[in-house]
């Protein structure tokens, strides 16, 4: 491989990360936005409510749980996205680690999961399924069972594939690469909402932080590590140059 190939390749870093994070996020608030609004307010229900409630709200409000989940799958496309794409920088980046893998499959799986979910909302919307109690407590229970534990832990291991090798190798400021350390923590913590409903609060705490930290690191990633060397060498050289004059 010649040097111009060489350095072409490392700097063929794919769609901006940012943007890609920010689309994902728009589209995943835009669900629950529009969804609320258009159900006068009121707002997706526990699965840990009462089988009263959750049956009135979906056959209430079957347009809002339709655009809800047009929107969450919708989601799920940027996020794979984002996720291979920064898979591959990683490894652009001389990353070796498992940790680019674990990036890869973390994001991955949640964009599955929330696809998943989006689906059995988009099933919750049906007016045939809406006869049927029992099925629309099952369905419920899947959606939240899949979009909010199952995409949320793996989330988690996103930022945390993301947040490690950025903290070792440098391409992070240490506070961003912590901060995503924490989240993948909490992150993890969330899937005992699956067992202990009053943890439950651990769901939007770290999916909405998570949300924020991809974004930001989306921006912050760099495609090479070239820049960096220099501006540590030219750190270097400066210092070196004030001992000398002094």
């Amino acid at each position: 491989m010649t040097t111009v190939e060489r350095t072409r390749r490392q700097t063929d870093g794919g769609p901006s990360l940012g943007i890609l994070a920010v689309v994902f996020t728009a589209l995943f608030l835009g669900g629950i936005v529009v969804s609320t609004a258009m159900a006068g307010g009121a707002t997706f229900p526990s699965p840990f409510g009462s089988a009263a409630e959750i049956l009135a709200y979906f056959q209430d409000h079957q347009d809002a749980v339709h655009v809800s989940a047009f929107l969450q799958f919708g989601a799920a496309v940027p996020l794979a996205i984002y996720t291979a794409t920064a898979s591959a920088r990683l490894r652009n980046l001389g990353i070796r680690a498992p940790g680019a893998t674990i990036a890869l499959a973390g994001g991955l799986l949640a964009a599955a999961m929330l696809a998943l979910s989006a689906m059995f909302s988009w099933t919750l919307s049906r007016p045939e399924v809406l006869t049927e109690p029992a099925v629309v407590r099952a369905l419920q229970d899947l959606a939240f069972a899949s979009g909010g534990a199952g995409h949320v832990v793996f989330l988690g291991l996103l930022v945390a594939g993301i947040a490690v090798p950025g903290l070792l190798a440098g391409l992070l400021p240490r506070a961003m690469a912590f901060a995503g350390l924490a989240i993948a923590v909490v992150a993890e913590l969330s899937h005992l909402a699956l067992l202990v409903p009053d943890t439950a609060i651990l769901l939007p705490v770290a999916r909405f932080t998570a949300l924020a930290w991809l974004i930001a690191t989306g921006f912050l990633l760099p495609r090479t590590r070239t820049n960096r060397a220099g501006a540590r060498r030219n750190r270097t050289t400066a210092s070196m140059a004030e001992e000398g004059a002094a």
